[in-house]
């Protein structure tokens, strides 16, 4: 009897690791599904959701795995069902990357395209009231690049990945050759103040 009962309890522990409660090709739809209704969801959410500006936007993407979880998983637990799972999604994103990498029509619409929100130091408003962006999310954007105005920017792009990428202005020849000579009549005032300095120090002696 003892014995049966150890057979038993080893049954039921391999039932539920090795035996799905649905069936295998119920868990491979479920979880592209859900890739599918992501990928369609973020993509018409706009890409500020991928940037995280803020914390209502990392609250909702940490959130996106919860919600989603019962729904890919549906009632099973079995460690065959989440590796069936698993595959199912690494295969569908392993095709889809594929897909977009080869064909530009399908990378702008799945991706979309990248917004200026910046150019010549002027904030695009247009731009940003359609990427629902604030100017005040914009500049600690900026900030985090060791930008400290946003004048100082030739542009500023919301790339497709939802980076905000920042290309500083370079200085004209004009303004460069300015710098340089600003700079050797200070170079030249230290000296002669060192100069008459070291004469006064003479006559004084």
């Amino acid at each position: 009897m003892y014995v049966i009962c150890i057979c038993l309890a080893h049954y039921a522990i391999w039932k539920d690791l090795f035996l799905p409660d649905i069936p295998i090709v119920e868990k491979v739809i479920r979880p592209v599904l859900v890739y599918f209704f992501l990928l369609i969801g973020l993509r018409l959410a706009g890409k500020r959701e991928l940037a995280q500006l803020n914390p209502f936007d990392f609250i909702v993407l940490m959130t996106l795995s919860n919600t989603v979880q019962n729904a890919i998983i549906g009632s099973d637990n079995s460690l065959l069902g989440g590796m069936t799972g698993a595959a199912a999604l690494l295969a569908v994103n392993y095709l889809v990357v594929r897909a977009v990498r080869h064909s530009r029509r399908l990378r702008r619409l799945l991706e979309g395209r990248a917004d200026v929100l910046v150019k010549d130091g002027k904030i695009q408003k247009d731009h940003l009231e359609r990427e629902l962006i604030s100017r005040a999310e914009l500049v600690a954007a900026a900030h985090k690049q060791g930008i400290t105005s946003l004048k100082d920017v030739e542009y500023g792009v919301l790339e497709p990945t939802g980076t905000i990428s920042f290309i500083q202005k370079r200085p004209t020849p004009e303004a460069s050759r300015h710098d340089e000579i600003i700079s050797l009549l200070n170079r030249l005032s230290q000296e002669l103040t060192a100069l008459r300095a070291g004469r006064a120090a003479e006559g004084q002696r």
